[in-house]
């Protein structure tokens, strides 16, 4: 059960990043793209835990802002 809510929140949290991005810089737009990708990752990798998902999308968001080159 918590497999499912962790994947339809990564999958929900995704969607209002995307939809949101007209007003966003480009750095913004990677950043949000990013903690999407990274929460989707995180959760896939640690088999649905939340600190997992939590932890891959800060680590995607914090890589797609360009913060770390």
């Amino acid at each position: 059960m918590m497999r499912k809510y962790t994947r339809s929140l990564a999958l929900l949290f995704t969607v209002a990043a995307l939809s949101g991005c007209a007003g966003m810089t480009q750095n913004q737009k990677n950043a949000a793209i990013g903690a999407a990708i990274g929460g989707v990752a995180g959760s896939i990798l640690t088999d649905g835990s939340t600190i997992g998902t939590v932890g891959g999308a800060a680590v995607g968001g914090v890589i797609g802002s360009g913060a770390v080159k």
